[in-house]
């Protein structure tokens, strides 16, 4: 390999990446990478100021970026979506699936709305976002897509099998995905962060996230921005060779 080939290997210059949740977390930090890398970037969610807030703060740091809301649960948004995308930036190569609902409830008290509300946004969001992105990720050179999932698909814990189930069937179907699409030159993969410390995890009592901050082999909540190298890897040409995979990010906390 010569200089030129290892400058390029996370170079996202080019590239047009939606990002879903992208408005702060895990998704802010990813947007941030991905535009510091050279890509152009749409942030999607729910909140219209919140989507210009985002963007005119990639723009800030030298990126191309639009906010477009869309709620991921919606399928008619979804479309809007990319069709935004390529009207405003000609094409998609990589699609971050990062939008969540992180509705916990037990047995015994579950709701009808809270698991369709849940899976709407959590699996029913990614699949038909990829599938309306699909004409232009093939068209792609480059084509990627990251389905955020959650250490939550491996552990159990109480209350929380709405969340945790719709996060497996993401990691299931990535798998099905990257099978489907390597005949098309699209990489699939997931990423499945530990405790981060976001707005999400604030939600909890504190015991809770010091219980899951001392339950890692680190001892702590990762930052946002501990996400970005994973997810530059799993997208950009350094991970050229990799799909099908979910890539534990946790700070050594899953059990294997």
């Amino acid at each position: 390999m010569d200089r030129a080939a290892f400058d390029q290997l996370f170079d996202m210059s080019d590239r047009t990446v939606i990002v879903t949740g992208g408005t702060r977390g895990i998704g802010l930090a990813l947007s941030e990478g991905f535009a510091l890398s050279g890509a152009r970037v749409v942030v999607a969610s729910r909140k219209p100021d919140a989507c210009a807030a985002a963007a005119a703060h990639l723009r800030s740091l030298g990126g191309e970026a639009i906010g477009v809301p869309a709620h991921l649960g919606a399928v008619d948004d979804l479309a809007a979506l990319v069709d935004r995308t390529v009207s405003e930036f000609g094409g998609i190569d990589v699609v971050v699936n990062n939008a969540a609902n992180a509705l916990a409830q037990p047995f015994g008290s579950m709701t009808v709305d809270a698991w369709n509300k849940s899976y709407s946004v959590n699996l029913q969001g990614p699949v038909f976002l990829v599938q309306h992105a699909l004409p232009y990720l093939t068209q792609s050179p480059a084509a990627a897509v990251l389905n955020m999932v959650s250490v939550g698909a491996f552990n159990f814990a109480p209350s929380l099998s709405i969340y945790a189930s719709g996060k497996a069937a993401l990691m299931s179907v990535t798998r099905s995905m990257a099978a489907e699409f390597a005949p098309l030159g699209i990489r699939v993969n997931a990423l499945a962060p530990g405790p981060v410390d976001t707005d999400m995890m604030r939600n909890n009592p504190q015991e809770a996230v010091d219980a899951m901050a001392a339950n890692t082999l680190m001892r702590r909540l990762a930052s946002p921005d501990e996400m970005i190298g994973t997810a530059l890897l799993l997208c950009s040409r350094a991970g050229s060779y990799i799909t099908g995979q979910v890539v534990i990010v946790d700070g050594g906390g899953t059990p294997r």
